[in-house]
Order: structure tokens, then C-alpha cells, then sequence
């Protein structure tokens, strides 16, 4: 039922909590499977080594000496063969035998002296099988370099899991980059496949030219800038513009995170920051690319984000390389952050990071050209209507529009479609924002009821105030962790809001709070994350934007809390009275927006109902429908209004 918050643009949401967590698989189960598997090929092993030595074949029968000789003196003996002093002998029916000789004699004297006839012996093929060195050494020690060589296989097959990382203990100094080369025409990306930051790419494009051609600057006594900080809001394309430059000048491009530089071990990070820079002035012409540079790149001494020496070294590291750059290097760094405020201030000096590119969310004609880019290898209906997506996508991000356009393939795939279709972009626009339908999460009739109250409650109340956006969309449909929203979004972006606007948003958000209490006469669970959000931007209007006619202009609180020009914590620099009087006003301002909600709500009573009876029967109001009950009740709907801009007359 609450209605929500806007984060990056009007419509936007934020839940309710964090998801579980993934179960972990254990790890150890693998180990045992290794060893498992070790003993098994060792025995398979020991037992074909066995078989080979002859203990799987049938070993023939020994006959003493003296029954040697009597055999070949009655001619049953057909050959005889010597290998040392084992005898093999093979008779006339071709049956095997063994036996052994006297040591240092011959074995036709020996059986010349038991008594064998010389013809008899003559008739016997005696061969002599003279051993060599390495045989002899072979069979001496083979029952002892098999087993070892065995042992040695059952230790490396159960270590082998491990091996690599040891032997990561001899590169944890190398930074291990990823690399595009800027023949790579797969992954190459260039100025025409990043839509919107004209500024920014503007301000690239000399990055471009000076790689492509030092020369034209170093002779006017030019210098370009040796870092350049891309700053804006997650998924605005930075990494891609810094892969774009790299792509436009045709030079090699070494991506790293900021995170990948600290590990656990003293020294490392500082250690990968000068491979790093080595290995891209080998390339040069070369950009290196830091993402996520707020990591190492915090404030010095403060603690905060849990500082540790190790990092602060790792800065050290990176200040030091970057500030022996020459201009002839032709090696160019760049970085990318969304929190440029907690950046230490010797990294975006001059001589460092010394230009600072800032890359906005796009308005709706970089949208447009945006969705374009993401609409060139999807099938498309003829219906499609890319601008009235990207009139409805204020604050979205490019990241966000990329999302959009996959929604809308998927959903055309599930329904098994070969074209996407308009309708499909409509409803992944509501998915990207707040997340997929529920259908699955019925209500029952009376919840039903207090939530077509609740929306109805919000949408009027917008409709009413003059500075609220209008309403697009209301549905009771219950979408992620909200059982129903409604959707307004603005007529043309704003880069801006008023104190009229805010409290008119305030105002607006109490809507479904005060329709549930006058309606049911008691309130539910559902506005919770409705009076979450206008608390934190009451008092945003109170403490950052010198909205407080008592307080007066005064920004007691930073970004997020944090204390102003990077002093270090987070901690109030205001006295206990100060901040007894922000909480009176913050209180003050959210009553005034109660009672302003109460008297629509109580002046347009009928107005009310009929909008929440239709969203009981059809669950969802398009914009079209929920004005045409307005007009039937009296109301007016909002209409985009044009604005004149008349010249300013100077007088000289």
C-alpha cells in the first residue's frame, strides 16, 4: 500500500529491507571428494602395477635341478633359457617350468655332472640371456621409485586445489589489470556508442587528440590534464566514456578496481600501484582506468570507512606515481567515482586529478538517443514509440534504460513473441522501478479495500495540489514489497525542486495515511515506508536546504550525514538545543502537510470513493480513466503548461 519514495526520479522506490542471504555450500565437501578420489586411483594403481610385475599371471611351475636333468636326459626338454641363474624351461608339449642353477658354474657342466648324455644335451636349445646395466639397476629399484612416485601423484592430486593460490604468493605484487586492446574491434567502444553527456564528451575529446597528437600541445607549451575524475550517479556511463576515450584515440586500456589494489598483506597495494603504472608506460600511448577510486582514495586520517595503513599507503603510492608523470609519457589516468566527496584532497589537486568531468542523469532527448543505441539488435513492433518511453522514464539512468529494453525483450520472449512491442516497454518501465507483478499475493476483500482507499488517498490528493506532478498510473496490483502504487511523473525533468514542491510532495505522500484514518477510522501498516520518506525529506528541508523559516540558511548536515568539507565524522556539530528545535520544525512541517491532506480528502469526499470503487473492480487506472472521474467530480486536471520567457530590458 505506501505509496514510496523517489530515488533517482520521480516514481521511484526503495524497500522495505535487504533480501536473505544466499546460502553458503559448504567447501570442505570437495576435499573429501579429492581425497576420495586419490585413494581410489592409488589402489587401481598399486593393483596395475602388481598385475605387470606377474602377480596377475600364472606363475609356472619350480622343479629341482636333478628333475631337470633327468628330463633332458629321456629328451622331454625342448629349450632351456638363462637369465643369470633362473632357468625357463619349455618342453616338448609346450608347458613352462622354472628352476635354478648353481652360481658361478656352467649349466651344461652341471648337468653333464648329474649324469645327462652329451647327445641328449646337444638336442636341448640353450639360449643365454645377458642382462644390461640398466635393466639391472631398473629391477634393483623399482620396488622402490614406484611407490614414491605414487606417494608423490596422492600429494599433488589433493593439493591442487591450493596450488594456485600458493603460488599467488609469489605475484600478489602484480596488479593483474584487464586489458583492451585497441584492435579488439569486439570490445572496442567508441564516442557513437555512448548516447547523451555531450559536456562530457566535449571535455574528452581533447584527451582524444592529445593521444592521437601530442605534439600539436606540447609545442604551444600545453599540458594535458594528467588525471581526470568522471564523477556522477551510479550507472550514468563512466567506465563506458573511459572506455569510449581509449576506443576514439586507438590505444590500449587497463581497467582495475579501486578494491583490487588492498589485500591483507602490508605493502601489496602500493606494490600493484607501481606495476600498474610500469606496465602502462611500457604501452604508451596508454590510458589507465581506476573504477571505484573512493576505495583507496578516501580522506587521510579520519577512519573513515575503516582506514587502515594499508590503504592510506596504497594513496601514498598512487599520489607518488601520478605526480612524477611527464608530459611526454602520453600515459593519462583516469577514474570514476559517485562519491567525489570523500575524496582526499592531494589526489584532485592540480597536477593530479586536475579536471573533473561531472556526468548528469540524461534528460529525455539523451534518453531517447540512449534507447535508440539498446533498441538496435531487438526486433521491434511497429506501434513503438521510443519518445513516450523516454517521457516516462525521468531520473532514469543509462543503466537503468539498458535494463529497460532487456525487460521488455524477456517479457516479449515469455509470451512467445518474435517483436517487442510497445505495451512490453510500458510494463517494463513499472518493473524496472518497482519490480515484477505479484499476482500470486491476493488480497483479501477488506485489504483490497483499504489499499484502493490508500492509492486513491495519494493520487487525489497530487491531483489537487498545485505543485505535485501529475498522475499517470494507479494500481492496487501488488508490485516488490508494495501492494499497490501509484505512479506521477512530471511534465519536462527538473534539475530543481522549491519548498512549494517538497511540501506539496510531503503533503501528497500523507494522502494514503489520512484516507485510510478518515475512511476505516484506524490506520494500518502500509503508510510505514510513506511516513519514513517524508520524515527523512521534512527534515532534509530543515537541516541541508535552509528551508526553515526559523533556522534560517544554515546547512547543519552534509551529504548523507556526513560532517561538511571531509572534518571526518559523522557525529551532530550542533547543540542539544539546536537539535530539540529541528525536530519542532521538522514536526511542524509535516503537520501543516497532514492538515492541507485532511481537507482535500474531507472537501472531495465522493471524489474519494468513486476513484477507489473503480480500482476495486479493475485493480489498475491509466491516466486517461482517473482524469475522467476528476472531471466528472469537478476536478481539473493538470495540463503541461507553456512557458513564456519575456526579454529583460537593461537600462544604460
Amino acid at each position: 500500500m505506501p505509496e514510496g519514495n523517489n530515488k533517482g526520479g520521480p516514481g521511484k522506490r526503495r524497500g522495505r529491507g535487504p533480501l536473505p542471504p544466499m546460502p553458503k555450500m559448504p567447501r570442505g565437501d570437495s576435499f573429501w571428494v579429492n581425497l576420495a578420489t586419490a585413494i581410489v586411483l592409488l589402489l587401481l594403481l598399486a593393483g596395475a602395477y602388481s598385475y605387470f610385475v606377474g602377480e596377475g599371471n600364472p606363475k609356472p611351475q619350480d622343479i629341482a635341478l636333478t628333475q631337470l636333468a633327468q628330463d633332458v636326459d629321456r629328451g622331454l626338454v625342448a629349450s632351456i633359457e638363462v637369465d643369470g641363474n633362473d632357468l625357463k624351461i619349455v618342453y616338448q608339449d609346450d608347458s613352462e617350468k622354472q628352476s635354478k642353477k648353481e652360481p658361478d658354474a656352467a649349466l651344461t657342466d652341471t648337468l653333464i655332472n648329474y649324469g645327462v648324455s652329451t647327445q641328449a644335451l646337444n638336442a636341448v636349445s640353450i639360449d643365454i640371456k645377458r642382462e644390461s646395466a640398466f635393466q639391472f639397476w631398473l629391477a634393483a629399484l623399482a620396488p622402490f621409485i614406484i611407490p614414491l612416485l605414487l606417494i608423490a601423484f596422492f600429494a599433488w592430486y589433493l593439493s591442487r586445489q591450493v596450488r594456485g593460490a600458493g603460488m599467488q604468493a609469489f605475484s600478489f605484487g602484480q596488479s593483474k589489470p584487464r586489458v583492451i586492446d585497441p584492435n579488439d574491434s569486439g570490445n572496442r567502444v567508441t564516442f557513437r556508442d555512448v548516447a547523451g553527456a555531450k559536456e562530457a564528451k566535449q571535455e574528452l575529446t581533447e584527451v582524444v587528440d592529445f593521444l592521437k597528437n601530442p605534439k600539436k600541445f606540447l609545442d604551444i607549451g600545453a599540458r594535458i590534464p594528467k588525471g581526470i575524475l568522471l564523477m556522477g550517479a551510479s550507472g550514468t556511463g563512466k567506465t563506458m566514456l573511459a572506455r569510449a576515450v581509449a576506443g576514439e584515440a586507438g590505444v590500449p586500456f587497463f581497467s582495475i578496481s579501486g578494491s583490487e589494489f588492498v589485500e591483507m598483506f602490508v605493502g601489496v597495494g602500493a606494490s600493484r600501484v607501481r606495476d600498474l603504472f610500469a606496465t602502462a608506460k611500457r604501452s604508451s600511448p596508454a590510458i589507465i582506468f581506476v573504477d571505484e577510486i573512493d576505495a583507496v582514495g578516501r580522506i587521510r586520517g579520519t577512519g573513515v570507512g575503516g582506514g587502515n595503513d594499508e590503504r592510506e599507503q596504497t594513496l601514498n603510492q598512487i599520489l607518488v606515481e601520478m605526480d612524477g608523470f611527464e608530459p611526454n609519457e602520453k600515459v593519462i589516468v583516469m577514474a570514476a567515482t559517485n562519491r567525489p566527496d570523500v575524496l582526499d584532497p592531494a589526489l584532485v589537486r592540480p597536477g593530479r586529478f586536475d579536471r573533473r568531468v561531472v556526468i548528469e542523469l540524461p534528460d529525455r532527448g539523451d534518453r531517447l538517443e540512449i534507447l535508440k543505441i539498446h533498441a538496435r539488435k531487438k526486433p521491434l513492433a511497429e506501434d513503438v514509440n521510443l519518445e513516450v518511453i523516454a517521457e516516462r522514464t525521468p531520473g532514469f539512468s543509462g543503466a537503468d534504460l539498458a535494463n529497460l529494453m532487456n525487460e521488455a525483450a524477456i517479457l516479449a520472449a515469455r509470451e512467445n513473441r518474435k517483436t517487442v512491442g510497445q505495451f512490453d516497454l510500458i510494463r517494463s518501465i513499472e518493473k524496472v522501478m518497482l519490480g515484477p507483478e505479484r499476482r500470486s499475493h491476493v488480497l483479501n476483500k477488506k485489504e483490497k479495500e483499504i489499499t484502493a482507499y490508500h492509492e486513491a488517498g495519494h493520487a487525489l490528493v497530487a491531483s489537487i495540489l498545485p505543485h505535485s506532478d501529475p498522475v499517470h498510473k494507479i494500481s492496487i496490483i501488488s508490485r516488490g514489497r508494495a501492494a499497490g502504487y501509484t505512479l506521477k511523473l512530471p511534465f519536462e525533468d527538473r534539475r530543481m525542486q522549491g519548498r512549494k514542491e517538497f511540501l506539496d510532495d510531503i503533503a501528497m505522500s500523507l494522502g494514503g495515511y489520512v484516507a485510510e484514518k478518515e475512511v476505516f477510522g484506524d490506520v494500518t501498516t502500509g503508510p510505514s515506508n510513506d511516513l519514513q520518506v517524508l520524515s527523512a525529506l521534512a527534515r532534509d528541508m530543515v537541516t541541508k536546504y535552509g528551508m526553515s523559516e526559523k533556522m534560517g540558511t544554515v546547512a547543519l548536515e552534509g551529504e548523507g550525514g556526513r560532517a561538511l568539507f571531509g572534518s571526518g565524522v559523522n557525529g551532530k556539530e550542533y547543540s542539544e538545543k539546536v537539535s530539540s528545535e529541528i525536530d519542532a520544525e521538522v514536526k511542524k512541517i509535516i503537520d501543516g502537510a497532514y492538515q492541507k491532506a485532511l481537507d482535500i480528502i474531507t472537501e472531495h469526499r465522493k471524489a474519494l470513493d468513486a476513484i477507489a470503487k473503480a480500482l476495486v473492480e479493475k485493480e489498475t487506472l491509466e491516466r486517461e480513466e482517473f482524469e475522467q472521474l476528476l472531471i466528472t467530480h469537478g476536478i481539473t486536471p493538470k495540463k503541461k503548461q507553456e512557458i513564456v520567457v519575456e526579454p529583460i530590458k537593461v537600462d544604460f
